[in-house]
C-alpha cells in the first residue's frame, strides 16, 4: 500500500511539473525555423547549393526574430501545453499570420531596397510556410496533450473508470473538468443517454452509450462509477436510470452545476456520493409566493423549536419573505447559536431575536409575547421520538400538550393573527404516547376556534410524515451504521414510512398557512410509502457495497409504540381538496372548547401527580382510537375491553 501511494505521489509530481516557459519558447522557435527552411526548400525544389549560396540565412534569421517577438508579445509560450484548447489554436494561427505580414512588409520596405536582394519567390515561400508552421506548432501541442492524457488516464491500474450521465454541454464540461484535474484518478470512458439522436455518436473522442443497454456495456467494459449533475435529480427518467446503475453495482456520484463550481473549476470536494435523499426527491413543489409574501412581509413572526430540523428551515424560508422581525425560540443553546450564525450571514438585513426558553415555562413564554407581540406563530417545538416518549410519557405530555397549550393560550391573549402547528402522521389512529400527545394538541388548538375568548386568532394544523435527514431519523442512522461496517438494524421487514424533504414540507406549511381560516387540519401529499428495508438496501448499494456480503441487515423487532405503517387520516375523517394539488383539508370531528379544556386540565393534573397509568388511561379516554402496540400499556386496552364486555353482559342479563 505504501509503495502504491509512493508511485501515485511520484506520478502526481511528474505530471504536475511545469516546463519552463523559455523551453516552450525555444521549441516554438526551432519549429518556426524548421518550417521556414522546409518551405524554402520546397519552393526552390531542394536545390541546396543554390539555396545556400543565396540569402537563405538572412531570410531565415530575420523571420525567426520577427516571429519570436510576435509570439512573445502574444504570450504563445505562457500556456500549459497539456491544457491547450481551441483558443490556443486560434492564437497560434494569429501569431503566424501576423508574423508573415510583418515579415513581408519588412522584406519589401527595408531589406530589398537597402540590400538590393532579389526575392522573386519569397511570397510563395511565405504561403507554404504559413501552412507548415501553423501545422507543426499545433501538432506539438496536440501530441503533448494526447500523450499526457493517455498516460494520465490509462497507465495506472488504480484508475477509476467512469461514465457521465447525459451528453449535453453540462456533461461535456464535467468531462473536461475531470480530465484537466491532475489530482483525480477518474478516466472518462463515455457518456450515457436516452436520446436516440446521440446514442453511438462520439463527443470529444468518447462514445455516447444507450442507458437502456448499460448491463451489456458493463459486460464488455469496466465501469466503476457514473457521474450525474445533481440539479436534475428530480427527473423521473433519470431516477429510474440511476436506480438501474445502483442495481448493477455501479456507484453514483453527483457534481453541482457548472455555475456553482469554485472560480469556474470543478473542485474534487464537490464530487459527492449520491445520497438516498436524492433518489427520494420528487418534482419541485410550486407554491404561491405572492400569497405567502402577503402573509409574512412586514410581520413579526415567532418560530418555536427554531433550532430543530423543521423549525430552522421555517426560519430560513420565512426570512426570505422580508418579515419585520423573526423570533427564534428554543431551549437548545448550541443548535440555536448555530442557526443564528447561519441566518445572520444569509439574511443580514432582516432583524432576528434569539429567545432561549422552554415552552413549558408559562411565565417565560408570556414575557416573549409581551416583549415582541408576534403576529404569526409557527409552532414546531415538540418531542418526536416514539420509543423515548413511550418510556417517558409524562415528559411528552408536558412538552407536546402543556407547551402547546401555553403557546396557543398566549396567542389568543395577545391577539396573534395566525397560529400554525406542525403535527405528524403518528397522531392518526395513534399507537404510541408521542402520537397521542400530538393528537391531543391538535384537538386543543382546533377547539380554540369555538372559544368565547378567541376573537381573532386562526388556528391551523399541518400534518405530514417523516422528513428526510432530520435529527435522529432513519437515514442518518443508516449512514452511520454503514460507515462502521454494519450491520444495519431494521425493526421489521415489512415496515413502511412516508417521506418528504425538509424544504418540501416547509414549503407546504407556508402555503397551508395562507389557506387556513381557522380550525383546519391540512394533510400533505406524501407520495407513496417507502419500505424501510428497500431504503436500507439502496443505501448500502449507494455506498458501493453489496448487501449481506459487505453489510448485513438485522431485524430487531418493532419498538415500543411502533406501527408497521402510518396513516394520514383518523377513523371517521375524510378530505377535501384545496387549490394546491399537494394539500388537502381533513374534515375532522368538531370539539367544544369547554369539554376539551376540562379533559386537558384533568390530564395535566394527573401528570403532575406522576401517575403514569392514570395519565395513559386518560389519554386513551380523550383519544379513543389510541390503541397501544408493542407497549407495556397494551394491558390497559385489554382491561378496557374487559370492562366493555362486562357492561354488555350486564345489559344482556337485564
Amino acid at each position: 500500500m505504501h509503495l502504491q501511494q509512493l508511485h501515485l505521489m511520484k506520478k502526481y509530481i511528474l505530471f504536475n511539473r511545469v516546463v519552463p516557459r523559455w523551453v516552450i519558447m525555444l521549441l516554438d522557435i526551432v519549429i518556426v525555423a524548421t518550417s521556414f527552411s522546409f518551405s524554402f526548400f520546397i519552393v526552390y525544389r531542394f536545390e541546396f547549393i543554390n539555396i545556400l549560396r543565396g540569402y537563405f540565412f538572412i531570410y531565415t534569421g530575420l523571420y525567426c526574430i520577427i516571429t519570436a517577438e510576435v509570439m512573445y508579445i502574444m504570450r504563445i509560450h505562457t500556456g500549459l501545453i497539456r491544457y491547450s484548447n481551441t483558443r490556443d489554436v486560434l492564437r497560434i494561427f494569429g501569431s503566424v499570420f501576423l508574423s508573415t505580414l510583418i515579415y513581408l512588409v519588412t522584406i519589401n520596405v527595408w531589406v530589398l531596397p537597402n540590400w538590393h536582394i532579389n526575392a522573386i519567390t519569397i511570397n510563395m515561400v511565405m504561403l507554404v510556410n504559413f501552412s507548415v508552421s501553423s501545422t507543426l506548432l499545433i501538432l506539438l501541442r496536440t501530441a503533448v496533450k494526447s500523450a499526457y492524457y493517455y498516460i494520465h488516464n490509462y497507465s495506472s491500474s488504480t484508475k477509476t473508470f467512469v461514465l457521465i450521465y447525459g451528453s449535453d454541454s453540462s456533461a461535456v464540461l464535467v468531462k473536461q473538468a475531470l480530465e484537466t484535474s491532475a489530482k483525480t484518478n477518474f478516466s472518462v470512458i463515455g457518456f450515457v443517454d436516452d436520446d436516440p439522436d446521440k446514442i453511438n455518436k462520439e463527443i470529444e473522442q468518447v462514445k455516447v452509450y444507450d442507458i437502456d443497454k448499460l448491463d451489456k456495456l458493463i459486460e464488455k467494459r469496466k465501469v466503476d462509477k457514473i457521474i450525474v449533475m445533481n440539479h436534475h435529480l428530480d427527473e423521473t427518467a433519470k431516477k429510474i436510470a440511476l436506480e438501474k446503475c445502483i442495481a448493477l453495482g455501479i456507484q453514483v456520484l453527483t457534481v453541482p452545476p457548472s455555475d456553482q463550481w469554485i472560480y469556474g473549476k470543478l473542485n474534487l470536494q464537490q464530487i459527492k456520493d449520491l445520497k438516498i435523499e436524492d433518489l427520494l426527491q420528487r418534482k419541485p413543489i410550486q407554491i404561491d409566493t405572492t400569497r405567502i409574501s402577503e402573509d409574512l412581509e412586514g410581520k413579526r413572526v415567532l418560530v418555536t423549536g427554531a433550532a430543530g430540523s423543521i423549525g430552522s428551515e421555517i426560519v430560513q424560508q420565512v426570512l426570505g419573505y422580508n418579515p419585520a422581525l423573526v423570533i427564534l425560540c428554543d431551549q437548545a443553546e448550541s443548535p440555536l447559536h448555530e442557526i443564528r450564525l447561519e441566518v445572520e450571514e444569509k439574511f443580514p438585513d432582516v432583524p432576528i431575536k434569539i429567545f432561549i426558553a422552554d415552552i413549558r415555562n408559562y411565565s417565560r413564554m408570556h414575557k416573549l409575547f409581551d416583549d415582541y407581540n408576534p403576529e404569526v406563530v409557527f409552532h414546531a417545538a415538540a418531542y418526536k421520538h416514539v420509543p423515548m416518549m413511550e418510556e417517558n410519557p409524562t415528559e411528552g405530555v408536558l412538552t407536546n400538550i402543556l407547551g402547546t397549550k401555553h403557546i396557543a393560550d398566549l396567542a389568543v391573549e395577545f391577539g396573534v393573527n395566525k397560529f400554525v402547528m406542525i403535527s405528524t402522521d403518528k397522531a392518526v389512529n395513534p399507537s404510541n404516547i408521542m402520537g397521542t400527545t400530538k393528537r391531543i394538541a391538535e384537538i386543543y388548538i382546533q377547539s380554540l376556534k369555538n372559544s368565547a375568548h378567541n376573537n381573532r386568532t386562526r388556528f391551523i394544523t399541518t400534518r405530514f410524515g417523516n422528513v428526510l435527514g432530520s435529527n435522529g431519523s432513519v437515514i442518518p442512522r443508516f449512514k452511520a451504521q454503514i460507515q462502521k461496517g454494519g450491520p444495519i438494524t431494521v425493526t421489521h421487514p415489512e415496515i413502511t414510512r412516508y417521506f418528504m424533504t425538509i424544504p418540501e414540507a416547509v414549503h407546504l406549511v407556508l402555503e397551508a398557512g395562507t389557506m387556513g381560516i381557522g380550525g383546519e387540519i391540512f394533510i400533505f401529499d406524501m407520495g407513496e410509502p417507502v419500505k424501510i428495508t428497500d431504503l436500507a438496501l439502496k443505501m448500502i448499494k449507494l455506498a458501493g457495497l453489496q448487501p449481506e456480503r459487505d453489510i448485513k441487515i438485522i431485524y430487531t423487532g418493532l419498538r415500543p409504540g411502533e406501527k408497521l405503517y402510518e396513516e394520514l387520516l383518523n377513523d371517521g375523517e375524510s378530505t377535501m381538496p384545496t387549490y394546491h394539488e399537494k394539500i388537502k383539508i381533513s374534515q375532522v370531528i368538531d370539539y367544544t372548547y369547554e369539554h376539551v379544556l376540562a379533559d386537558v386540565n384533568e390530564l395535566l393534573t394527573l401528570n403532575k401527580q406522576n401517575n403514569v397509568v392514570a395519565v395513559v388511561n386518560k389519554m386513551k379516554a380523550i383519544v379513543p382510537e389510541f390503541i397501544s402496540k408493542n407497549s407495556e400499556y397494551e394491558e390497559l386496552d385489554t382491561k378496557e375491553e374487559s370492562k366493555e364486555l362486562e357492561i354488555v353482559e350486564e345489559e344482556s342479563n337485564r
